[in-house]
This record gives C-alpha cells, sequence and structure tokens, in this order.
C-alpha cells in the first residue's frame, strides 16, 4: 500500500534519473502508484485444503480504495463495524449480519482509518485532514488541519487525546473531543522514503511510533516530549534506494516489549520504558508483523517481510523457526492470527491460511478479484476481511478436511 516518496523537491532530477534505471533485484520496493512491480508474482502453488473458510456474510458498503496505496482497514466496537473509503463514504455495519446500520458521504478523500473510542470515530485525509465523526450516525464533530497526508491510522486514548503520525515524519497530539491541536513534533525524513508510516502505539505513559530512517521514538503524551529514541536500523548502501531503512510497519507491544521492524533493515525487540534494544535480527520487514500472546505455544513472533515471505521466530531472542516462500512477491498483508492459523491476504483477492507452528499453507478463499491491502481483522472465532474494491467479508475457519500435505517452507534460521 505505499510506494517512494521524495523528501525535497531538489530531488526532481534524482527522480527522473532513478526512474531510467533498470532497479533488477528491487521486486521487495512498493511501486509507484498503479506502476507494475518489475519483479513478477510467484504463482499460486497447489494446494490441499486442510482448513476451511466458511462466508458468514458479505457485503460491499464502500467503494473501496480506488487503486491507489491508502492505509484504509476496518474498526470494530460495540458490535458496529466502520468502514471508509478514498471518496469520503464511511458506513457502520453489524459485525453479526452485515446489516447496514448508516452511511455518510462525506466527500473527503479519505486515506488512514478509522480508529473508533466512545461516541467518535477518526480517520486521516489525503489533503492532511483528522476527522472525528460521530459513531450514531456519522455526522462530523470536528476536523483539524495536519498538513500532510495521513497514511496510518490515528489512535485514540483512553485519556480522551488522538495522535497522528503523518506523511511527512510530524507527530501530533491532539485534544479528541474538539480536535484542538495540543502539540506536534517534526522529525525531518531522508531524502528518499517509502510512502507510508508507521501508526503509533499507545502506553499508559507514551506514544511509541516508527520514523523513516529507522528509529523508534517514545514521546510523552502530554506534551510530545521524548521519553527515549533508540535506532533500529542505520540506512546503509551506495546509492539512496539502498539507504531506505524506514519503519511503516506498526510497532507491536506485548508487555513490557515493543516489537519492530525496518524495511531494509532488522526486527528487534526493545523494552519499551527504556528504549534498550533486546534483540535484533536482520529481516527486512515491511507489511506488518503480529504476536503471539494466547495459548501454550504463545511465543511466536510472524512477520510479512519485504519480498512478500512470511516468517516465523521467537517472540525471546527473535531465533527464526520457519519460513514461508511459496507466495513471493504477491504484495501480502501484514499476518493476522486465528487459533493455529495465520492469515495474509494478497494482491488478487487471495485470503491464505498457514500453520502458526510450521508455515505450510493449509488453505485459501478468493474473496474478490482485486486486491486485499488491509490486514484481516480478528475478533473472537471471527476475521473480517476488507478488499481494495469495497467489499467486506465475515469468515471463519472449519475443520481440517484432508490429511496434512507435504512441508513447503524452510524450517529455521535463513
Amino acid at each position: 500500500m505505499m510506494g517512494l516518496r521524495f523528501g525535497s523537491s531538489l530531488l526532481r532530477l534524482s527522480l527522473v534519473l532513478l526512474l531510467a534505471m533498470p532497479l533488477t533485484g528491487c521486486g521487495g520496493i512498493p511501486w509507484f502508484g498503479k506502476e507494475k512491480d518489475p519483479t513478477p508474482p510467484s504463482p499460486l502453488p497447489p494446494l490441499a485444503q486442510e482448513t476451511g473458510v466458511n462466508t458468514l456474510w458479505s457485503a460491499r458498503p464502500t467503494r473501496g480504495t480506488e487503486g491507489r496505496r491508502l492505509y484504509l482497514v476496518p474498526a470494530l466496537a460495540e458490535g458496529r463495524l466502520y468502514v471508509a473509503d478514498a471518496r469520503g463514504r464511511v458506513v457502520a455495519l453489524a459485525a453479526d449480519s452485515g446489516r447496514e446500520l448508516w452511511q455518510r458521504e462525506t466527500g473527503l478523500n479519505f486515506s488512514g482509518g478509522p480508529d473508533v473510542a466512545g461516541e467518535r470515530l477518526v480517520l486521516g485525509t489525503s489533503q492532511g485532514e483528522l476527522v472525528a465523526l460521530s459513531t450514531q450516525d456519522g455526522h462530523e464533530l470536528w476536523r483539524a488541519q495536519l498538513g500532510s497526508e495521513v497514511l496510518s491510522v490515528p489512535r485514540l486514548s483512553a485519556t480522551g487525546q488522538v495522535f497522528v503520525h503523518t506523511l511527512d515524519d510530524s507527530l501530533h497530539g491532539l485534544d479528541a473531543t474538539t480536535g484542538q491541536s495540543q502539540w506536534r513534533v517534526n522529525y525531518p525524513p531522508p531524502v528518499l522514503t517509502l510512502r507510508g508510516s508507521s501508526t503509533p502505539a499507545l502506553t499508559e505513559n507514551g506514544v511509541i511510533v516508527g520514523l523513516s530512517g529507522g528509529k523508534l521514538v517514545k514521546l510523552d503524551p502530554k506534551d510530545g516530549l521524548p521519553l527515549w529514541e533508540v535506532v533500529i536500523t542505520r540506512p546503509s548502501g551506495r546509492s539512496e534506494l539502498a539507504r531506505i531503512a524506514d519503519i511503516d510497519a506498526d510497532p507491536v507491544l506485548v508487555g513490557p516489549t515493543v516489537y519492530v521492524g525496518a524495511y531494509n533493515g532488522d526486527l528487534a525487540a526493545v523494552d519499551r520504558e527504556h528504549g534498550e534494544v533486546l534483540w535484533r535480527r536482520e529481516l527486512s520487514a515491511h507489511a506488518g508483523l503480529v504476536a503471539d500472546v494466547d495459548g501454550p505455544n504463545a511465543d511466536g513472533l510472524y512477520v510479512t517481510d519485504s519480498e512478500d515471505q512470511v516468517w516465523g521466530a521467537k517472540m525471546a531472542d527473535g531465533a527464526g523457526r520457519w519460513h514461508q516462500d511459496q507466495l513471493r512477491y504477491r504484495r501480502l498483508t501484514a499476518p493476522a492470527l486465528l487459533g493455529e492459523r495465520l492469515l495474509v491476504g494478497d494482491f488478487e483477492g487471495y485470503l491464505h491460511l498457514l500453520d502458526k507452528r510450521d508455515g505450510r499453507l493449509v488453505g485459501r478463499t478468493r474473496l474478490t478479484k482485486t486486491g486485499i491491502s488491509a490486514r484481516p481483522l480478528v475478533a473472537g472465532n471471527r476475521v473480517y476481511v476488507y478488499t481494495d474494491d469495497g467489499t467486506l467479508a465475515a469468515l471463519t475457519l472449519g475443520a481440517t478436511t484432508v490429511p496434512p500435505s507435504t512441508q513447503n517452507t524452510t524450517q529455521g534460521k535463513r
């Protein structure tokens, strides 16, 4: 859902030269706009469907992303699902049935969100606006100008604030009731970055967010002052392209630890109170990661890397357990976890199921002929999938239907 962007207009000539260069070996780079990725995607591998997928309901409440690389995701609260599209439509649906409760045409170009808490939901726009709407009927509560496009999910806190990370690497804290700005912190972005931003992770006493250039920061929610900053990955390489080291994957909080991944860089675990790096592992994370915190085998960290391989690692030290490479360059979403299954969507509208223990492909279903860019949303025993054409589906996973097939993953470290 992200392309490349330049931090200065002085680099326009460099952009022309860059586009004129052969970019072999760059298949993991999220490509410009609607241009095709130069690396062809892997064909769908043969599959013995071990796990069935049941559709509880499916609807098409919005027009989706219209082919743009946006961060529009479903949000769930109080039995309601909320989705938005690139043309400004916002819809609330009953999570149990898919019945439409209300819709609102705002005329805005939504690009990030929503997040929902209490009586309001918040979304960001391509024009750099943050908008709060009523969860009752979608009417506008307030609007604030941030100055740069929002390609992450604005986060509502329990303390009555909303925190936003914008495309220019600015971080904003606002009053969630009025939209009044409380503070703003600017971090100058590198010359060349991916077109995207990580979503802030909220703790009781801080806002943690990854930046372009490979830095992870924790800010005081009251005034935006830095509590700590740590470099996850230092940009390296002879070209600006090789030096991209953005943290666009959303940080994941588990107890006292925050897990984070950088493009062209490392997967790392950081102490969330002091910013100490507990371990690093070389892995170019881009789409995102998920942690396994429930059940007897709750020590798993699962990552989609920049070549669309899915990795299973130990949370304790980052040691690799397996990686699945049969879906390379299929533009996978960040993984979601439902029971013993990992779920990732791809650019052709397929939802793939992997066994979290060894990474085997154990099922798939096609929801649409367009892509899936939003991470699947898991709630209880259901998963909600929002596709790029505006389809929203509620699914459950069925029982094993055939004996396990042969292994199709690589075990252990790369």
